[in-house]
């Protein structure tokens, strides 16, 4: 039996820009050609797209690493390099994407061919026609393209069923399932046989259809991760109507009213706001002997939890072997589906406090000083390299340039008061200057 995937991490690294070019032109009847050299493409971005043909993360599995294409360099003749094509990754409907190394949720990928882009491409580097001035026009200067995002993400998948299917293991929801819609799921008398939640089309005789989703077995203490627990209830949270089956023969030897309320207290400790989704009550197996004893007693013991003005949940004896009551179990399904609204997982009071998508944070502090071993200072972070990594340092007119950002950004200033002495060893990753103080 293979496990439904339905979490997956992967790593996604969008292209760099292409570097900036430094040219010349050199052309017979041009006097001071000036310069002619021009921008590096933008390199591509990684795209997640909803596609509605797929239904687990099992691809991601074989297929954890994607990379887009660098930009290219800029050309002579003041020419652009091409700018690389983005790279569209295909994402089941109902994927949610987090930051794995933020927790955070990015986006929920819901909508048919929706789309999000998971990590941009950098800028092309600019060639050195634009670093021309009145006095400079003759730039030896030319940037190097920006690098590309680059990061972890944790997908997870929610399976989009209108209708779930909870209960007790081996109470016949497959077997439900497989009568009802053209899903044929794996069939067998042990525990945990779903492990899959298989997901199906009904349509009623008066042309209803809705998706329906066999939901994994669950056991008691499922909230607290015991057995499928937590996977199964992260399926259950988008469904719109719950059909509860019971066991009525009784055949394993437990109380379905038991069964009845361990469920319920199960999806009531996992998220409170399960239980206000409209549940149908399915009694299943009645073709066996004793279940019509354990139907009456099962009537008497919920109308006890209910004072008489209470709305009860519906009742439907059916048996899913004779296929006795499955057509007016789906007709009362539709109907009440009908009647009920999409089912935010979250209030607006919920949303305000837990702030749901975040996006990607920008970076905060410029840059940050440590001191190594020994005794050099080493000048870190993400703005500051990446000016680094954008930089030429073949050519001293764009160090000189790297210098006067590094002055303007703060960083000669952070140094002194850290207690940097002339002469002192500086570095950015593997790149060393001498403070000039």
């Amino acid at each position: 039996m293979s496990m439904f995937l339905d979490t997956a991490k992967v790593k996604v690294k969008a292209g760099r820009g292409g570097d900036g070019m430094v040219a010349f032109r050199r052309e017979k009847y041009v006097a001071n050609g000036g310069p002619w050299g021009g921008d590096g493409g933008r390199g591509g971005s990684v795209i997640f797209k909803v596609d509605e043909g797929l239904r687990t993360l099992m691809d991601f599995r074989y297929n954890r690493h994607f990379k887009a294409k660098s930009g290219e360099k800029g050309m002579t003749k003041g020419m652009h390099g091409r700018g690389a094509e983005d790279l569209l990754v295909p994402v089941p409907q109902g994927t949610t994407v987090r930051d794995a190394e933020t927790g955070k949720v990015l986006v929920d990928l819901v909508r048919k061919d929706q789309t999000f882009v998971v990590a941009h491409g950098g800028r092309g580097g600019r060639g050195n026609i634009r670093f021309a001035t009145p006095r400079n026009p003759a730039p030896e200067i030319s940037e190097n393209g920006e690098p590309g995002e680059e990061r972890e993400l944790e997908l997870e998948l929610k399976i989009l069923a209108d209708v779930g299917l909870v209960g007790f293991p081996s109470v016949g929801k497959s077997t439900l399932l497989s009568v009802v819609t053209a899903a044929r799921p794996k069939i067998g008398a042990y525990h945990f046989t779903t492990i899959v939640p298989n997901l199906g089309m009904v349509r009623t005789k008066s042309g209803e259809s809705f998706a329906m989703a066999d939901l994994p077995g669950l056991i008691e203490g499922a909230s607290q991760g015991v057995g499928l627990g937590t996977q199964f209830l992260r399926h259950i949270e988008r469904t719109r109507v719950i059909l509860h089956v019971l066991d009525m023969s009784a055949s394993e030897g437990r109380d379905p009213y038991e069964d009845y309320v361990t469920i319920n207290k199960e999806l009531e400790s996992y998220n409170l706001r399960l239980l206000e989704r409209p549940q149908i009550i399915v009694a299943n197996k009645m073709d066996m002997p004793q279940a019509a004893e354990q139907l009456s007693s099962f009537r008497e013991k919920l109308a006890a939890d209910y004072d008489e003005f209470a709305e009860q949940p519906l009742i439907f004896p059916i048996s899913g072997l004779t296929h006795q009551g499955l057509e007016n179990l789906m007709e009362a399904t539709a109907d009440l589906l009908a009647r009920t609204a999409e089912f935010p997982l979250y209030s607006d009071a919920d949303m305000a406090e837990t702030e749901t998508y975040y996006g990607f944070a920008e970076a905060e502090r410029p840059f940050e000083i440590s001191r190594a071993d020994d005794a050099s200072w080493i000048l870190s972070g993400e703005r500051l390299e990446k000016l680094f990594v954008m930089t030429n340092m073949e050519r001293d007119e764009a160090i000189m340039k790297f210098s006067r950002q590094l002055r303007a950004m703060g960083v000669d200033e952070a140094l002194r008061s850290r207690g940097a002495k002339d002469g002192d060893t500086v570095r950015i990753g593997s790149f060393e200057f001498e403070f000039v103080d």
